[in-house]
């Protein structure tokens, strides 16, 4: 077992973006004037290599890639990523990889002339669709979506296209790092077909859960675990912390935690 901790929620940030949201959708809310993109969970020390957080979309994110360990600059950190989509407007798409296999020179060319667009794979998706997103892989995110999102706590994004908006682009580092080829058929998936292990990954692990979880899954997360419900609440054993849908704990351990009012949990550790 690792370093023993009180079971806490931890603290929220909402984080302000172009392509964000005036209104959210139940259990949250954003304040008055804000446009609200993304919600943080403020990584806690004993997991802070990992962050978690909700998107919330009304315009297309700009095409962009990470890098991974191999890749990155001094200054840079990797980044490995997943998102489960939790709710979708009809017609709502990401874009992960490319229909075909595209060159570094081809891909600085479409990013250019803004036709990389039409060379990405976007997928309509709906509630509960999974994608693990290893560093390398370009992507983008499309209007209508809510997201979780469970990322390597890293802030370096390089963009290759932004539909005209005013932000810098990247795109020396970004043709540096990323991979010109189509998403892997075993990066995707549903909850249906992969639970409770969602996401097995290099950096963290993700599983979804209904009720309490069984003693594999148990067994699988022996020390620190950021807890999300989706639907109905966690408690702590040993006190009165609690987290409901839209919060998230930081436990020590899956046994300091009550799962008896727990409908749908994420749990999700750094490997």
């Amino acid at each position: 077992m690792g370093t023993q901790f009180p079971v806490r929620k931890l603290e929220k940030r909402m984080v302000e973006k172009v392509w964000g949201r005036d209104h959210l959708p139940a259990p949250f809310s954003a304040p008055e004037g804000k446009r609200i993109g993304e919600i943080w969970f403020e990584p806690p020390p004993e997991q802070s290599d990992l962050l978690v957080k909700y998107l919330f979309t009304s315009e297309k994110l700009s095409v962009q890639v990470h890098p991974g360990e191999d890749t990155a600059r001094e200054g840079e950190h990797s980044k490995e990523e997943c998102w489960l989509v939790v709710d979708a407007e009809p017609g709502a798409r990401l874009a992960i990889g490319f229909d075909e296999p595209i060159t570094p020179e081809e891909m600085g060319r479409a990013a250019r002339d803004g036709t990389i667009e039409q060379l990405l794979t976007w997928r309509e998706v709906k509630p509960g669709d999974i994608f693990h997103l290893k560093p390398g892989t370009v992507h983008a995110i499309g209007p209508g979506l809510s997201l979780v999102e469970i990322q390597q706590n890293s802030d370096t994004t390089f963009r290759l296209y932004d539909y005209g908006r005013a932000r810098e682009l990247h795109l020396d580092r970004a043709l540096d790092v990323a991979l010109g080829t189509p998403f892997p058929a075993s990066s995707q998936g549903t909850v249906q077909e992969r639970q409770p292990t969602l996401i097995d990954g290099a950096k963290f692990r993700l599983d979804r859960v209904e009720g309490r979880p069984d003693a594999a899954v148990i067994a699988a997360y022996p020390g620190a675990v950021m807890a999300l419900p989706l639907d109905g609440r966690v408690k702590a054993v040993n006190s009165d912390a609690i987290a409901r849908e839209g919060e998230c704990v930081i436990t020590p351990g899956l046994d300091a935690l009550d799962f008896s009012e727990a409908k749908v949990t994420l749990l999700t550790r750094s490997v």
